[in-house]
């Protein structure tokens, strides 16, 4: 939805499909425990503080049976990219560095790790090649400041991510329509169309 509202149009190619799984409607901590379409549950909105662990490992759970039922269907796990735009962002990290070091890449739009990360730890036991990260972030973040966007891109590169952190002067926690034009190319460097072979 919002990426509609900020391109007039949805992100779209001819040669790939696009997934846009929903957040499901949970409690959340930071808002008194009320309802929220949030991935996983906080302690609080800061990045010095415990993950929330239980919740983030029951949605990585749901997304890995998304990306294997596309994998039943045909499509190389080297041809997937996970990502997502702050939470959602921060799950496909999860996600990927922590279950999935097999796809083709991540993007990270306005997100931020814990400091004591479950995807660090995942990540010093690791010796393969990881997928590729792409990270945009807002300079005028007020919610998930533009500082714990870049700690998190240093702590991954550290640990063996080929990682690019791009910042968006003036842009608040929202998307805007330069940081989607540079998402769009990097998606389309990840995925390039096959070449016509096939008839």
């Amino acid at each position: 939805r919002r990426i509609k509202e900020v391109l007039n149009q949805d992100l779209t190619f001819q040669h790939i499909k696009i997934i846009y799984p929903t957040a499901p409607l949970r409690p959340y901590t930071p808002m008194k425990g009320g309802l929220s379409s949030v991935w996983f549950d906080r302690f609080k909105i800061s990045s010095d503080c415990p993950e929330h662990l239980e919740s983030i490992d029951i949605m990585c759970q749901v997304l890995t049976d998304l990306i294997d039922d596309e994998v039943k269907s045909g499509i190389k796990k080297n041809r997937i990219l996970v990502g997502g735009f702050s939470m959602g962002g921060c799950m496909a990290m999860h996600l990927a560095y922590r279950n999935h070091q097999d796809v083709a890449g991540v993007f990270a739009l306005s997100s931020f790790l814990n400091k004591a990360s479950a995807v660090y730890q995942a990540l010093q036991k690791s010796d393969g090649v990881l997928p590729e990260l792409f990270q945009c972030h807002g300079t005028a973040d007020e919610l998930v400041l533009h500082s714990w966007g870049e700690e998190t891109n240093s702590m991954l590169k550290s640990l063996g991510v080929s990682a690019k952190f791009h910042s968006f002067p003036d842009v608040y926690h929202e998307l805007s329509k330069t940081e989607l034009e540079k998402l769009k190319s990097w998606i389309l460097t990840k995925l390039p169309g096959e070449p016509e072979r096939q008839s």
